[in-house]
Order: C-alpha cells, then structure tokens, then sequence
C-alpha cells in the first residue's frame, strides 16, 4: 500500500493542538502511517487508509492540475498557500495534483522549499507548517521535526547553500520564466497549464469549489459541500 499523503494530512490536523492523539503504539511518523496494513493498525487509521486507497483505484478522470508559482515570504503567498490550496488539497486529494514553485518575482538565490522538496514526501505539509508560521524561517527546524523527523535542518541548509539548490532554484526560475502570459505578481495559479484572468479570480475566491467544478469525472462527497474564502493580496514585481 503506497503512502497516502493527503489521508495522512488530515488524520494529522484533525488532532487536538499540541496532541496527536494516537495509540501507544503508534512510533511511526505521519509519512508512514499507511505504509504497510500492521503500521496503519498500530497508528488508528486502517479504515481511513483502505478507504482512501479504494478511491484513488476508482478514480473515474484526470486529476485537476493546481500549480501555484510564489514566494515565500510574500503575506499573499502564504495566505493562499495555508488559507486556501493545503486545506482544499487535504479535502479534494483525490481529484487534484498541487505543484509548488517558489520563485515568483525573485532573483535566483537559495531557498530552502526546493531542497525540502526535492528530499522528502512530506514536503507539502511541511512548507505549509512554514508558510502558516509567525517566522517562516524559523519554524523550519520544528515543521521538520513533526513532518520528517529523519530530515535534519542541517541537510536541508546544506542544500539549499550548494550547488543541488542553485539547480533547483534555477529549474524554478525556467518554469517562471517560462509561463504563457508572463506571470505579473505571486501567487500565480496555474489550472491544468492554463492561466487566465477568469480562472485566477475563480481560484482566489474559492479554489475548492473550481477545483470541484473543473474534475471530468465523478464528483466525490466532499464536492457536495462549498468552501467561500477570498483572498486577493499580491505581491508584485514593481
């Protein structure tokens, strides 16, 4: 059974503040939950898993494509990526793919979301564990420690200031550059490789219900219900 990212997400956040709320012998880290039957059994969540792996076997269509180009430490960034895509990730998993590039409106310089991506599954929750952080930087070293506890911050640094996070920062940076229209400020949204003025205000008001609107195929449960959450801060190249 493969590691269900988005199931493990959800398991993890539902827990009470500060408590994981898991059975004694439950020693694994949330990568692993749903790695094998007897982890998932020691971990609580044997039902969750097997349900969850039965809908991606089901899965009717294409998932829909979210790419969201961003910095940061951009105030926009950050709400949309931990207002907005993580929840509607966790909750629409089964219907979307999210790619990250951080690069936006930058110069090509280290950043540690390339190398944090580049080195373990667990990337997405731990850059949202950041982004939904007083101190972005900071936090790292803990969001590490909860999400990838075999990551140490020292490897992650050790990346991003070498010539592995120059490659990975300058990939993000062709992608960028890359992009038809030229993106014009961060967050930039991109749905199934198509951006436009339409489906960027669309995503910014309320990613989820586009997300559930645009997927081909049968419509899961969690489509049945609406999220309304705007967000329309910018951060521009000017």
């Amino acid at each position: 059974m493969k590691v269900l990212l988005p199931l493990l997400l959800a398991v993890w956040l539902s827990a009470p503040s500060g408590c994981t709320s898991l059975p004694p012998s439950c020693s694994e880290p949330p990568a692993k939950w749903c790695s094998s039957l007897e982890s998932a059994a020691r971990c609580g969540v044997l039902k969750q898993c097997l349900e969850a792996d039965f809908r991606k076997t089901h899965q009717t269509a294409d998932p829909v494509q979210v790419a969201l180009y961003y910095e940061s430490l951009c105030p926009g960034c950050r709400n949309f990526l931990a207002g907005m895509l993580f929840p509607t990730f966790v909750m629409l998993s089964d219907i979307m793919s999210v790619t990250l590039v951080p690069y936006g409106n930058a110069q090509e310089k280290p950043d540690g979301d390339n190398c944090i991506m580049n080195m373990t599954q667990m990337a997405f929750p731990i850059i949202f564990c950041m982004e939904s952080s007083a101190d972005v930087i900071g936090s790292a070293e803990s969001c590490l420690k909860v999400y990838a506890p075999d990551l140490s911050i020292d490897k992650v640094m050790s990346c991003a200031k070498g010539d592995m996070g120059m490659q990975l920062m300058h990939q993000n940076a062709m992608m960028t550059k890359a992009l038809k229209p030229p993106h014009e400020y961060v967050p930039w949204v991109t749905i199934n490789g198509e951006h436009t003025d339409d489906l960027q205000d669309k995503a910014m008001s309320s990613l989820f219900t586009l997300v559930c609107s645009m997927y081909k195929g049968t419509k899961p449960p969690a489509c049945g219900g609406t999220q309304k959450i705007h967000y329309k801060s910018y951060c521009t190249n000017e």
